[in-house]
């Protein structure tokens, strides 16, 4: 009997161990504002603490009006500060508070809040913790419906986002003024699962902030007639996962893509849609000059016809030619004008693959290549998956098979490698 409860016991704890691994031992500093929903960060440290993180609460002045700070210091068991200075004259150094954080949560924060905090007007506790802290920061707006939406609002919640922090965005239900509509904060458990994702996920490397990063995806199709076309089978997949993960990085993204049923929501990714390589050239020199980084993963067409038909070909011969003529090289020209740039290229080889990709590296004068082979089972066009090897002019490094959303975490693990010394 004591053989099976001790195996139910060491089960129980694994399952806990699992359960709370992305939050345990983390540090979080919750700072509330004066705001309604301020009640429901009782139910925020209760959840924190369940899956073994340490708590600690920061209030501005007004907050006080909303919520006690005799609970949530009994809630997280350390003491609430919502001024520089303490009861006997002690200072409650913001700076310290800043630095203990693996992660600092402003929950509610409200419109004046915001503000404060996009603007660097630094007139409380809470702001002046805001304006020291290194650790990620995340924001959980609530507001009126009419305040949420208003224009300055809507624009200090993207420069928020352009300054690297997370945006919780608020949730649609009865406010307190009675309105329904959007301006809820967003649930404990929802905030809970922001933080625990982007912990478990290894977002939160935000090494990429304030970097632009050029990225070109998918094929480019080049008419014969307004009918047909030469492509090839590229969906595009790798270029909008590296789209996605430098995004989530800090990065501001300038996705070229060629024909793609692909789409992105993400609020830092600029999408520029083209059809051919001469349109992808022309869209990639509007940028290239004024980023740190371009990936040039997009399969782009060698030749175009050299004439395109301007109604459709009929089918009256057997044998239909069709005279080629070479398309430009935008990889070889961003080579050519690279001047800060970190450059990357992929090639997809079929034989001789690791020659081929040196030989293209030094040639299209690249920092970096990223080479797979169509013999790899999983990899290539129209998959979800691909294998890679990275090689530069002095070293290579081989990855498994992987998802491509993994795969653009290698890539740009490396590029953070080679940029970010």
């Amino acid at each position: 009997m004591a053989f099976f409860t001790c195996i139910i016991q060491k089960m129980g704890n694994l399952v806990h161990k699992l359960l709370t691994m992305g939050l345990e031992h983390k540090k979080i500093l919750i700072a509330v504002t004066g705001g309604i929903a301020a009640y429901k960060i009782n139910f925020l440290i209760r959840d924190f603490i369940k899956k073994g993180a340490e708590v600690q609460v920061i209030m501005t002045p007004s907050a006080l009006n909303f919520a006690s700070a005799l609970t949530f210091s009994t809630l997280s068991k350390n003491p609430v500060f919502s001024d520089f200075y303490g009861v006997n004259g002690t200072w409650n150094n913001h700076v310290e508070l800043a630095l203990w954080a693996d992660v600092m949560i402003v929950a509610p924060c409200t419109a004046n809040t915001l503000a404060k905090m996009v603007h660097g007007q630094c007139d409380n506790l809470v702001i002046a913790t805001f304006l020291s802290a290194k650790c990620p920061v995340f924001i959980a707006p609530a507001m009126d419906l009419d305040m949420y939406a208003h224009p300055s609002t809507r624009q200090n919640l993207e420069m928020a986002e352009d300054y690297g922090h997370f945006i919780i965005p608020a949730e649609e239900g009865e406010l307190a003024s009675g309105l329904v509509g959007q301006g809820r904060m967003a649930e404990p458990g929802t905030i809970v699962k922001e933080v625990e994702d982007y912990l478990d996920s290894g977002k939160q490397s935000r090494n990429f902030a304030g970097k632009t990063i050029l990225i070109t995806a998918g094929p480019t199709f080049e008419a014969i007639d307004p009918v047909r076309y030469i492509g090839n089978h590229s969906s595009g997949k790798m270029g909008f996962a590296l789209a996605e993960e430098a995004a989530k990085r800090g990065a501001r993204v300038i996705l070229i893509s060629g024909p793609s049923s692909l789409q992105t929501q993400n609020k830092n990714i600029e999408l520029h849609r083209v059809t051919s390589a001469k349109e992808m050239f022309e869209e990639v020199f509007r940028y290239y000059e004024g980023v740190d980084v371009a990936i040039a993963s997009a399969a782009v067409a060698d030749y175009a016809p050299k004439d395109v038909a301007l109604e459709k070909i009929k089918k009256n011969e057997d044998n239909l030619t069709i005279e080629l003529v070479k398309n430009p090289d935008i990889l070889g020209t961003m080579g050519e004008r690279k001047t800060r740039q970190f450059l990357v290229g992929f090639a997809l080889e079929t034989q001789n693959e690791e020659v081929n990709a040196k030989s293209k590296l030094e040639k299209k004068n690249l920092d970096m290549i990223v080479l797979n082979s169509l013999r790899d089972e999983g990899a290539g066009f129209q998959k979800d998956t691909n294998r890679i090897k990275i090689l530069t002019a002095d070293a290579m490094e081989e990855f498994e098979l992987k998802s491509k959303e993994a795969v653009a975490q290698d890539i740009l693990d490396f590029v953070e490698k080679k940029t970010l010394k």
